[in-house]
């Protein structure tokens, strides 16, 4: 694959979805986030709610416990199935053409495949409790508490299908702190980088 693919991986609040989106509108070109979960809907046959959760999160905090739930018989679930249909997709997606992926672990699907720009975007917990009260709406009562809880189930299945540590700078080219640079100086950065 010879086309510039960048990957966000990102904290659940930290802004990794819209610095993505944004990035690849200052550069012209797509960005895939819904649109490939979509694309999962319609290969699997899945509910859109089902294919939004088992894609990018897994249904316990641990790498282990997602290791023994849900398999049948021959090992295989459809968190698996999931995972392999979403290596077709990114992998399909990204011989199209130059483009940002955001989540679902492109980062690792793509390695050694792609010309990569793999991005982490993080921030401290204040600056993503805020964020998600203001733009998502979230209730003000705890939202730590599920910002936590989100990023424990996405580093957990991280783990599982990569056998890699979520977040940790080693794993990227480069890693924001949208908290301290802000939405708008992460987007300036990675599309300079591009």
């Amino acid at each position: 694959m010879s086309n510039r693919i960048i990957t966000i991986s990102r904290e659940f609040g930290s802004g990794g979805r819209t610095i993505g989106r944004q990035t690849a509108k200052k550069l012209g070109i797509s960005c895939y986030d819904q649109e490939l979960l979509e694309e999962m809907v319609k290969e699997s046959g899945f509910a859109a709610d089902y294919v939004k959760e088992t894609s990018e999160y897994s249904p316990h905090n641990s790498w282990l416990s997602h290791a023994f739930s849900g398999r049948a018989m021959d090992g295989f679930s459809n968190e698996d199935f999931l995972w392999k249909l979403q290596v077709k997709i990114i992998n399909e997606i990204a011989e199209k053409e130059p483009c940002v992926i955001v989540g679902r672990c492109a980062d690792y699907i793509l390695r050694g495949k792609a010309d990569l720009l793999t991005v982490f975007i993080h921030a401290d917990l204040a600056f993503r409790s805020k964020r998600i009260v203001q733009v998502y709406g979230e209730s003000d009562d705890v939202p730590a508490k599920r910002l936590q809880e989100k990023d424990k189930r996405r580093q957990a299945y991280y783990q599982f299908y990569t056998d890699m540590k979520w977040g940790e700078a080693r794993n990227y080219h480069i890693s924001l702190d949208s908290g301290i640079l802000g939405i708008e100086k992460c987007e300036e950065l990675i599309a300079e980088l591009f």
